[in-house]
């Protein structure tokens, strides 16, 4: 609240939400998800100097609750977006444009990407740490998707 800057958190909100929405989607690359991080980045550090929280923190104070689930958007936002870059395959509902059919299907690369992952917060300015597990298949075989 000692900030007291210009701009609300719902602004803040709004603006991870279109860098999200642009960049780290349904469809993206590695361009795209190497800009998210920068834009994060600024956004973070702007969101420190610039927030603006009314009201008082002795009380019940929705515009203070939203500020502080906002900051942790913006971490969760930035490991989604690291994970993503990691992840170079198209996954699920998620279309890696790199990893693609000649028919533009989405392409699976099991032999590299056959685990399930998690990354951990190590602090503000320290990488996140990779942790995963391999996924291992016993009744399902794995095959390419093709929806034609």
């Amino acid at each position: 609240m000692s900030i007291n800057g210009t701009q609300s958190a719902k602004s803040f909100h709004q603006r991870l939400g279109k860098i999200m929405w642009d960049y780290v989607g349904l469809v993206r690359n590695e361009q795209g998800l190497q800009k998210a991080l920068g834009l994060l980045d600024d956004l973070k550090e702007e969101f420190w100097r610039k927030l603006r929280v009314p009201g008082s923190a002795d009380e019940l104070n929705p515009d203070l609750e939203k500020a502080c689930r906002v900051a942790d958007f913006i971490e969760l936002a930035k490991l989604l977006t690291i994970d993503a870059l990691n992840r170079r395959e198209s996954c699920g509902a998620h279309f890696r444009e790199e990893s693609q059919t000649e028919d533009g299907e989405a392409k699976r690369d099991d032999e590299n990407f056959a685990y399930v992952s998690v990354w951990k917060n190590t602090g503000d300015d320290s990488k996140p740490e990779f942790i995963k597990e391999p996924l291992i298949f016993e009744n399902v075989e794995l095959k390419q998707r093709d929806y034609k």
